[in-house]
């Protein structure tokens, strides 16, 4: 990167702030929506707030706009928690292989922010219905987090941070370093000077 370029970026930074509100829906696949009710439901408590088909021609048609390729498949959504949703498709069985949550393009896991005591509540629940998980474990400074496979073999976290209390957890503030110990990696990936310090100018010394 030029540093023509990398001055236009950190202008355009300046001049048009883009701000992020959250995730509004991640979506995702199973190829049974009975068992994924039951258990982001009924295992996890995640409420369900709506429940559709895909409308006619968006599957295989040209109005796909990006989601499966089959015709009025189940499309539902959990409420999960800060305004988000969690969504899933239903995939017909047998049309699609199970993914590898470690090939690029593929989402290796969801992380879910919780309370120190909801976390304890989701192990209950967990232990109760015979689902094993791992943790809790301190897997970034002050965040302690459980882990598990959904039906899907979805892997999902449950992240929580003690020092926030009940209340709602403080992430980004908890996560973010300082530039002096963001440098340690990122001269491991660049050793341009002017784009590290482009890299680091929204962290403090």
């Amino acid at each position: 990167m030029t540093d023509a370029e990398l001055a236009n970026r950190t202008r355009l930074r300046a001049e048009h702030p883009i701000r992020f509100h959250g995730v509004h829906h991640l979506a995702l696949n199973t190829d049974d929506m009975k068992v994924t009710v039951d258990f982001y439901a009924g295992v996890l408590g995640m409420r369900l707030i709506h429940a559709m088909k895909v409308p006619p021609g968006l599957g295989v048609g040209p109005g796909n706009r990006g989601n499966p390729p089959f015709e009025e498949i189940r499309h539902y959504f959990f409420d999960m928690g800060r305004d988000g949703l969690l969504a899933f498709f239903e995939i017909p069985k047998g049309a699609k292989p199970r993914g590898d949550r470690n090939a690029l393009g593929a989402m290796q896991h969801v992380s879910f922010a919780v309370s120190p005591k909801t976390q304890a509540r989701i192990r209950e629940r967990l232990e109760a219905n015979g689902v094993p998980y791992d943790g809790p474990m301190e897997v970034l400074p002050g965040v302690f987090s459980i882990y598990l496979f959904d039906p899907n073999d979805i892997r999902l976290e449950f992240s929580c941070q003690p020092s926030n209390g009940e209340e709602e957890p403080s992430i980004v503030p908890q996560v973010t370093q300082t530039r002096a110990e963001a440098m340690h990696e990122l001269t491991s990936l660049n050793g341009d000077e002017a784009w590290l310090a482009w890299a680091t100018s929204g962290l403090k010394p």
